[in-house]
């Protein structure tokens, strides 16, 4: 099974994608996780990537294809994968179905993930993230909320709102993903990939997923 997972930002594909991981026993491949893993594996295409990401520069989606080729040859691969967060552009979903021919691998679907903005915006400006770097632990305060209001469950230390997850920055980031993600939508709706789900509840839609990719 060979799967792309699209949606905006907070609309739940990280854990829709493990629930594919579990059910599929395929891999969860991410654009950051591949990136982060050739920079410490200190490959030639990895110190590429590095230097950029050092300067504070985007990584060219030249370099992000030369890492996505070489993780998907990984063995690991063989019973399947879905991305998660790439492509996210049409100039890299073009790059990605040449990448797919030259490997002579097909994608089976694209999963979309059409989830309320309200539902979205409420999500995450109520995530809160433990402010300890060796725990992280994450919360909600719209479901999983901490026991004790501002403190971590797991290590007691402070909890805290990420820069980036005010309502104003998420809204700047749901139009960023509306302008140029969004579209990627029409391009797979051509190829007959398209396989779009709406609701809010992360199970429901991993089910509604399930149910559609039998047929």
């Amino acid at each position: 099974m060979r799967l792309i997972m699209l949606g905006a930002p907070g609309s739940g594909k990280g854990t829709i994608s493990k629930m594919m991981v579990d059910t599929y026993e395929i891999v969860q491949i991410s654009t950051g996780d591949i990136l982060r893993g050739a920079v410490a594996a200190g490959t030639p295409i990895g110190k590429e990537a590095e230097a950029y990401m050092k300067r504070g520069d985007l990584v060219p989606d030249s370099v992000i294809l030369g890492i996505m080729e070489n993780r998907l040859q990984e063995s690991d691969c063989k019973n399947g994968f879905i991305l998660d967060g790439f492509p996210r552009t049409i100039p890299q979903a073009e790059a990605l179905d040449e990448l797919l021919k030259k490997l002579n691998m097909k994608l089976d679907a694209v999963c979309n993930l059409d989830v309320p903005e309200a539902v979205i915006i409420k999500r995450l400006t109520g995530r809160r993230t433990c402010s300890n770097p060796e725990c992280q632990a994450i919360f909600n305060l719209d479901g999983r909320a901490p026991k004790q209001e501002g403190i971590c469950d797991k290590c007691g230390s402070k909890l805290v709102q990420r820069d980036d997850e005010t309502e104003d920055v998420v809204r700047a980031r749901l139009k960023t993903y509306d302008d140029k993600t969004a579209p990627l939508v029409g391009y797979y709706q051509k190829t007959g990939l398209m396989l779009t789900v709406a609701g809010s509840e992360s199970k429901v839609l991993f089910n509604e997923i399930v149910q559609k990719l039998k047929k």
